[in-house]
This record gives C-alpha cells, sequence and structure tokens, in this order.
C-alpha cells in the first residue's frame, strides 16, 4: 500500500473517459386555476380540465432507455397556495396492482411519485411519492441524489383510488413545505416517476442514463410558476403523555416498594419559517416514548458501542449537519463531528452510595430544549444550525429515610453549526463545521472525568469534473477539550489513544494537562461514472484528536489509505439482471511512523433473473500491531486473520419471503474463530398485515481475551483467557395497517449471550515474533479456581500472590414494544406505546437457551419493567 499513488494513477489511466449519454432535458408547464379540487384521488373536479396531460415515460430499470412497458400521465396545477398534481398509472392488468398498506416512508408495492427541485440548484430535489394503496412515501435527494433523506416528512395531503384502468394519485402538495425564493418561480427541475412493482419496473418522464454521475442535475424543467409567491411555514404542535410504570416491587428500597409510577408530562414541537428558505424547529421538553428501544449486545471490548439515531428532531435533515471523517459502514465509518445520541444520553455520573443506602437515577438526561434552523438559499448557501440545552439530572439517595441529592449529569449546553455553498451549478462546494460542548462543573466530582468544554471544527472541500464523472473531495478537522487535570488525564488514558503506553514515545502523558488538542481529515478522489467507479483515500486523525463530547470516534492514532475499485452490471442478460463486484487493498500507520495492519477486500453481489439475489465477501489482514489489546500496556502483535461470508435472498415482492446468510473468520496461528449465521423471513398473507422473524446464531473463539490488569513484584501483570462465546438472538416483527394513517406494529427480541472463560495466561512478551512466546499459560499449580475467584501462585512458592474475580457470564434480555399510531389530520397523531424489559443474569457461563428464556418469564424468577403511555398531539398551523 505504499504504492497507492502509483496504483491509483494506474487505474485512472486504465478507466474509460467514459460518460452518461446526453439527454435533452424536456419541459413541463404548469397551469394556474382559481377553484382548488377536492383531493379525492378520483379528478373529477373541473379544475382538471386544464392543463396538458403528458404520458412519455422511459424506463430506468430494468432496460434503461426503453420504451416504458405500461402508460403514464400526469399534469401539474397551482393556485395561490398549493401545488396540485395528479397522476394516472395505467394498467392493461389492474387486477395485478399490488396494493399493500404499510407505515409511512416504508412502501411495498405499486408507487407514483413528483420531485421538484425547487432551488433549481442543480443538487437538491423534494419527493411526494404515494402507493397506489395511499401510503406517502417522501424524502428530500441531496448532492445531486448521492444521499438521501426520508426522515423528512412534509404536511401534504394525497388520496389514490384504483378504477378498471389503472389506478389514480391525486395530490396537494402546499408551497409553504417547498423551499424556494421569492420570484425563482420561472424554473424549477421536474421529475415525475412509477415504480410497476410485479415487473420491478422503474420508469421516469425525464430519461436519465443509469451511469449518469447523479440524478438532480438531469432532471426536466418545470416552467408556468412565475406568480407564485413563498410561504412561510407557521407549525405548533403541543402534546400531551400520560405515563405509566410497573416493575418488581424491592420493599427495603423506598424507590422501588410500591412496584409502580405515573406520570403526566407535556411539550411543544414547532416549525416556523423564518424566511422564504429557512426553517426553524422548536421542541421544549420533547418525550421519545415512541421510539423503539436499541438491540441488546455484550461488549467486551473497550471501545463503545455505536448506536442509530431513531429520535425524530434529530433524524429530520441530519444530513445538513453530517461531517463524516470515515468510509463505508461500520464503527469507522461512524466517525463523526456530530453523533446526536450524546444529546439526552444516559448521566455519566453515579452517586457515591454506602452499604444500606438507596438511589433513584434518571434513565436519561432531559432535554430542556432545542432549536434547529436549516435551510438553502438560491445562490447555493445550505445552513444547519442546532442548540440543545439538557437539565442538571441529580440522583435522590435514600439514608434510612434521610433523603439527599448527588448531581449525576450537569446542565450542558450543545451547539452545531454547519455552513456550505455551492459555486458554479453545484461542481464546486465549499463548507464548515463548528460544534460546541459546555458543562456547568463547578464543584462536584463530576469535574474529575467530565469535560469543562468542548470544540471541534472543520472545513470541507468538493470539486467535481468532467461533467461531474470525477470527483475530489477534502475535509479537515480539529477538536479541543478543556477540563480539570483529574479529567484531562482520563481523556489521555483513554482507550482510543493510550497516552500511557510504556512504548509510546511519540507523544506525552501530561498529568498536568488541563487542555487537549488534535486534528484529522480525509482527502479521496472517486470516479462516479459508468460500469467502472473507483476510490483512493485516505484518513487521519492524530493521537490528541477527540470528538466523544458531541461527536464519535474509536481510535485516534491513525493513518488509514485505501484504494477500492468496483464494477456494476446493470443491463439484464443471461441468468442476472445485475450485478456488481468490488475489492480493495488498505494499510494502517500510527503517528509514530508504525505500520499496524494490511488487508484486502472483496465483495460480489448479483441480482437473478427470478428477483433471487446472492452476494459473497471476504478479506485477509496481516498481524496487526494493537495499541489497545493490553489497554495502556505496549503494543502487542496480534496475528492475522481471514473471513468469508455468503448468503441468498428469495424475490421480497412474494408474499413469502427468505433470506440466508452466514459468515466465519478464522485467525492465523489459531488464535481465533467466529462463525455466525441467521434467517430472515417475511410473510404477508393480505395487504395490510405482514409478519418478519429473524433468528440468529454466533459461536466463537477467541484465545486472547482481555480480563484485568494486576502488578506482582513492581511489574504489571495482563491477565488474558481464552473464551468461548454463543449468541442467539431473534427479533420477530407484526405490523397491520388498518389504513395509511392507522397502524399497529409490535418488535420483540429474545436474545441470550453466554461467554466462559479458561486457559488463564499473562503477557511476557508482547512483540516476540513467535506467537506462543507472546504469553504464559498458568499451570495447575500456579492457578487455583477458588469458586467465584481465582488465586495465582506465580512464583510456586506456596502462597497466593495475586488473584482475579471470575468472569463468566449469561445475559437474558427479551425486549418488547408495541405502537399503535394514528395520524387523524397531517402533523396530528394519536399514540399508544407498551413496552417491555425482561432480563436476567448469571455467571453459568453455560448457553442453555429454551432454560434461560423460560426463566425470564417464570414468574417466581422474574417481573419485567412495563411501561405504558398515551401521547396525544395536535398540529396548529398553515395548511
Amino acid at each position: 500500500m505504499r504504492n497507492i499513488p502509483l496504483l491509483l494513477a494506474f487505474l485512472i489511466l486504465l478507466s474509460p473517459a467514459g460518460h452518461g449519454q446526453t439527454v435533452e432535458k424536456k419541459r413541463y408547464k404548469a397551469e394556474k386555476i382559481t377553484s382548488a379540487p377536492v383531493i379525492n384521488g378520483i379528478l373529477d373536479d373541473e379544475a382538471w380540465q386544464t392543463g396538458s396531460w403528458i404520458d412519455d415515460f422511459i424506463q430506468f430499470e430494468p432496460y434503461n432507455g426503453r420504451e416504458a412497458s405500461q402508460r403514464t400521465e400526469f399534469k401539474i396545477l397551482y393556485d395561490d397556495d398549493n401545488l396540485y398534481v395528479a397522476i394516472k398509472a395505467f394498467d392493461t392488468s389492474p387486477d395485478s396492482i399490488v396494493n399493500r398498506l404499510t407505515r409511512r416512508d416504508n412502501p411495498d408495492g405499486d408507487l407514483v411519485g413528483v420531485i421538484f427541485d425547487s432551488f433549481y440548484d442543480l443538487r437538491t430535489g423534494f419527493l411526494f411519492g404515494v402507493t397506489s394503496s395511499g401510503v406517502k412515501y417522501d424524502q428530500m435527494f441531496l448532492n445531486d441524489g448521492q444521499s438521501e433523506d426520508s426522515s423528512w416528512d412534509p404536511n401534504w395531503w394525497v388520496k389514490t383510488s384504483v378504477n378498471e384502468e389503472g389506478w389514480v394519485a391525486e395530490m396537494k402538495i402546499p408551497f409553504s413545505q417547498v423551499r424556494f425564493e421569492k420570484n425563482s418561480g420561472n424554473i424549477w427541475g421536474l421529475e415525475v416517476a412509477r415504480s410497476l412493482y410485479r415487473n420491478n419496473e422503474t420508469m421516469f418522464w425525464q430519461h436519465i442514463p443509469k451511469d449518469a454521475p447523479g440524478l438532480v442535475h438531469l432532471f426536466g424543467e418545470l416552467e408556468g410558476l412565475e406568480q407564485i409567491r413563498p410561504r412561510k411555514i407557521f407549525d405548533a404542535t403541543p402534546y400531551t403523555v400520560a405515563r405509566a410504570e410497573t416493575f418488581k416491587a424491592v420493599p427495603e428500597n423506598p424507590f422501588l416498594a410500591k412496584g409502580n409510577l405515573k406520570n403526566i408530562n407535556g411539550g411543544i414541537d414547532a416549525k416556523i419559517g423564518v424566511t422564504n428558505n429557512m426553517t426553524l424547529d422548536l421542541t421544549i421538553n420533547p418525550d421519545f416514548g415512541q421510539v423503539e428501544a436499541d438491540p441488546s449486545v455484550v461488549n467486551l471490548s473497550a471501545y463503545e458501542t455505536f448506536f442509530s439515531e431513531k429520535r425524530p428532531f434529530f433524524i429530520e435533515g441530519k444530513n445538513i449537519t453530517n461531517f463524516n471523517l470515515g468510509i463505508g459502514d461500520g464503527d469507522v465509518g461512524n466517525d463523526n463531528l456530530f453523533y446526536s445520541r450524546r444529546v439526552g444520553r444516559r448521566p455519566q455520573g453515579y452517586p457515591d452510595l454506602e452499604d444500606g443506602w438507596y438511589a433513584d437515577i434518571p434513565a436519561v438526561t432531559t432535554i430542556l430544549s432545542a432549536a434547529k434552523l436549516t435551510g438553502k438559499t438560491k445562490d447555493g448557501l445550505s445552513v444547519g444550525f442546532i442548540e440543545a440545552v439538557t437539565a442538571e439530572e441529580k440522583a435522590e439517595v435514600d439514608n434510612e429515610g434521610e433523603r439527599t441529592f448527588q448531581t449525576v449529569e450537569p446542565l450542558t449546553n450543545y451547539f452545531v453549526g454547519r455552513v456550505q455553498k455551492d459555486f458554479n451549478e453545484g461542481k464546486t462546494i465549499v463548507g464548515g463545521i463548528l460544534t460546541s460542548t459546555n458543562r456547568y462543573l463547578e464543584g462536584g466530582d463530576l469535574a474529575g472525568f467530565l469535560h469543562k468544554s468542548a470544540y471541534t471544527g472543520g472545513i470541507d472541500f468538493t470539486r467535481y469534473f468532467k461533467e461531474k464523472n470525477w470527483m475530489f473531495s477534502l475535509s479537515t478537522a480539529f477538536s479541543q477539550v478543556n477540563g480539570s487535570k483529574e479529567a484531562l488525564e482520563k481523556t489521555q488514558k483513554s482507550s482510543a489513544r493510550y497516552y500511557q503506553r510504556p512504548d509510546n514515545d511519540y507523544v506525552t502523558f501530561d498529568p498536568d494537562r488541563t487542555s487537549l488538542f488534535g486534528s484529522g481529515g480525509r482527502a479521496q478522489i472517486m470516479k462516479l461514472n459508468g460500469h467502472l467507479n473507483i476510490m483512493g483515500v485516505i484518513t487521519w486523525k492524530t493521537p490528541g484528536f477527540e470528538t466523544n463530547d458531541l461527536g464519535y470516534i474509536r481510535e485516534a492514532d491513525q493513518v488509514l489509505s485505501v484504494l477500492w475499485a468496483g464494477y456494476n452490471q446493470w443491463e439484464p442478460k443471461w441468468i442476472y439482471r445485475r450485478y456488481n463486484v468490488n475489492m480493495d487493498v488498505y494499510s494502517i500507520w500510527n503517528f509514530g511512523g508504525d505500520f499496524v495492519t494490511q488487508g484486502y477486500e472483496y465483495n460480489a453481489s448479483m441480482t437473478l433473473k427470478n428477483f433471487w439475489n446472492v452476494w459473497t465477501g471476504g478479506n485477509v489482514s496481516g498481524s496487526t500491531l494493537s495499541a489497545g489489546m493490553l489497554r495502556g500496556g505496549p503494543m502487542m502483535k496480534v496475528p492475522g486473520s481471514y473471513n468469508t461470508r455468503v448468503g441468498f435472498s428469495s424475490d421480497s415482492r412474494k408474499k413469502l419471503g427468505f433470506t440466508f446468510y452466514t459468515n466465519a473468520s478464522k485467525g492465523f496461528r489459531n488464535y481465533s474463530l467466529n462463525f455466525n449465521s441467521g434467517v430472515e423471513l417475511s410473510y404477508k398473507p393480505t395487504n395490510y398485515l405482514s409478519l418478519s422473524f429473524n433468528p440468529g446464531y454466533s459461536k466463537s473463539y477467541s484465545e486472547l481475551q482481555y480480563v484485568t490488569r494486576l502488578n506482582f513484584n513492581d511489574e504489571d501483570r495482563y491477565i488474558f483467557a481464552a473464551i468461548d462465546r454463543k449468541t442467539i438472538n431473534t427479533s420477530f416483527r407484526v405490523s397491520l395497517n388498518l389504513s395509511p394513517d392507522l397502524t399497529l406494529q409490535y418488535w420483540g427480541q429474545p436474545f441470550i449471550a453466554c461467554g466462559r472463560y479458561y486457559d488463564h495466561k499473562y503477557i511476557i512478551a508482547p512483540m516476540a515474533d513467535n506467537y506462543n512466546d507472546r504469553f504464559h499459560v498458568y499451570t495447575a499449580s500456579q492457578i487455583n479456581d477458588e469458586g467465584s475467584r481465582y488465586t495465582i501462585d506465580e512464583n510456586a512458592d506456596g502462597t497466593v500472590d495475586y488473584n482475579f474475580g471470575k468472569r463468566d457470564f449469561n445475559v437474558q434480555e427479551f425486549l418488547s414494544n408495541l405502537v399503535v399510531r394514528w395520524e387523524y389530520s397531517p402533523g396530528s397523531s394519536v399514540y399508544l406505546v407498551w413496552s417491555q424489559n425482561r432480563s436476567g443474569f448469571n455467571d453459568t457461563g453455560n448457553l442453555r437457551y429454551f432454560d434461560d428464556l423460560g426463566n425470564l418469564f417464570d414468574p417466581s424468577e422474574n417481573k419485567p419493567h412495563n411501561i405504558f403511555l398515551v401521547k396525544f398531539s395536535y398540529r396548529f398551523g398553515l395548511k
């Protein structure tokens, strides 16, 4: 990988200049009306006699550029307040139209939609789509269609109907829901799309070549809107929540003695148009009780588990505040200056309790208020600002009837500011970001491990070349954290950097430090068009780079380079409809100049003519110099590994769907062995009911699992063990959709995980060339099992030298979540929610699935924690 620039240049020379065929842009003229149609999906109003019906649609998939197999017509009208869109989806077999009811933004069936580039910036599109059963599907296309935001949920009206000629969609879209500049109505970008579900066919009014580098800049054009004026949105949605909890009563604990809790809460959300194209979202005392729980995990590493954001306020528009420094998926790909799960997190402190004391500790930090300003001007200036304040959280402590309070999370202010500017029709983009976290830490124990303030910032630059067929981007970022000596000592010793490593001679561990500065960045070049795509990228994070107060980073002190190439074939031939293959080679260094590791990866997938999918992939990694293996000790050489994975899935359009996947990896020198497999079953017995069942099983072995660090004869002892782990997890989901606006969804997840530690050992020469020389396995005369602990007589003199606890575990959980949602008017809804958590633990280290699961439902051993809530919200505002 030291020759990445040469390899990249070679691939560039070999790749065809290739660019999508030039397609003439179509134009459609909207007509103004004085009498608005009634939105009923029938098109029997006089208004629809005005204007022209257009029916010139071309296939996008599967046969790009061919004439559509079914005729589609559309018409666009408007008045002073709204756009009106009618789409006729003709079908020669109307009894074959798929009318499945689902939740919003999860379409399953025949679909039509209209996309407006109302900014006419050739980069941003607003999609208003609907299935034949009337389910809304709306989202924003960003960055010329290279990214999408399906969390965008505007307030608009649509009705559908099926007739003997096909089906019809009738829409009313308020101008307040579409952002545009005053006097910008001369030209909008326009695309109209249809999906014919049974044929897996997608057709567009404005043809877009499949090898085009982007979508939005190729849209057709909408004219005739010269008389429109922007409408500023003003929506206020107050809510109230009634909540009840039941749990196992603990008579000696005054906080749990009754076994139940009840409360009523309220708040307000608002969406306000500050200018024609800038929207301010406000929330006061938000409630996210309807949000599904995070999946169960058992994390034995030193690194934080990444969980996806699910709260609506933070999901909507998240692409605007995104500043990613990673590559691809997974935790490395999640390196970002803004990780919204930091806001309203579980309190980070814990009360100081003595024997016989009890505490009531908040489960989450209260968000007092939050504001989000987002928008984009016609000149290409995009902005995204978030300001949030979270409350000081206190644990109430009971000492034999005497109550005191201890702070477990300080009053905190979070800020994110993101700005981007387009130049030259989006071919050049320059942007920046600034984040800050400020905590009130006057006195108290929290100042010993939390930063008083933390700041990050960055600048990014993107340039497209050769009709957007090539792209170069550069992002740079900095971080600075400030706090007490104790807090900064913990930061220096954290798993992200391990300044205290005895062999770390390129950074200085300073226990008197009160601030830490670092930087990071990413540079990449990509070929975007045609069948062959390539990418060269390098990322870097200095040892002092720290973003975890408001962002997410697993490891700093890293330079990563990747050379990737992929080939896509999308024209159906032989046995396939499409396939793609890709591969990459990567190398990692640290800032001390050490070559950490190198690896190779490959992936391939194919969609067959019968709409089944098959895929495979794998990777080989060389030996790794791990800075974190000894968790603050010296680097250790760890054997490399190889991995392979395969899977297949049936036609997802059918009532019964099936997916199978498996992967296995093995460490060289028999250092590790991992296997996991799973199936995904889905069944749609009717158009309004869907069921899914996804069981999975994993089994793993590692010869080197960290246990603890001890001291013997003034020397560190890094204690490890072999570990066998087994996990069985299942998720099942029931979705009952009584109408597009009334849904019931249940999700359940039983989870059993166990781990058994054995063959304990300590590290003696972590960098030895011979793998077996790096550690010493305790002999039978050195280690003694004392039940809950092991005692060690390392020098065999008959005296216990040190001891450590057993780590065997068996974790059981069963999570349930039932949500009934009724959107009785756009933006106004009622939620009925029941969530339940059953959990258990033992230290056997053995997996007995049915016994373990049965224990969770044994009333003599386990009483679940139930939460019931009713949430009512009503939207006041412009229609």
